[in-house]
């Protein structure tokens, strides 16, 4: 069983940026792919970012592509997703999420979600 706590939520204005942060616990972080997605309002979940176990692989959603940069640090045990130039489209519940692939269908543990909301 692995923990997820999210933390770093909020809002902010249209063109700012957030930090959000993920910390493991239960297992060992280095053996999990690590992943953020994100519910709007009236909307299914969705994938916005994920990073293998070993951190050669990285994926983004088309949309947040170029304004978006997950990483990982291990000595940590936390999943960071840094978000620039925010849009109003970008609000949204975060959550963070780990699994065996960085295939979407693979994340099969999750965190409670962190609000963010940008402003129109």
């Amino acid at each position: 069983q692995v923990q997820l706590v999210e933390s770093g939520g909020g809002l902010v204005q249209a063109g700012g940026s957030l930090r959000l942060s993920c910390v493991a616990s239960g297992r060992t972080f280095s053996n999990y792919a690590m992943g953020w997605f994100r519910q709007a309002p009236g909307k299914e979940r969705e994938f916005v970012a994920a990073k293998s176990r070993s951190s050669t692989t990285t994926y983004y959603a088309n949309s947040v592509k170029g304004r978006f940069t997950i990483s990982r640090d291990s000595a940590k045990n936390t999943v960071y997703l840094q978000m620039n130039s925010l849009k109003p489209e970008d609000t949204a519940v975060y959550y963070c999420a780990a699994g065996s692939t960085v295939a979407p269908r693979d994340f099969e543990y999750w965190g409670q979600g962190t609000q963010v909301t940008v402003p129109s």
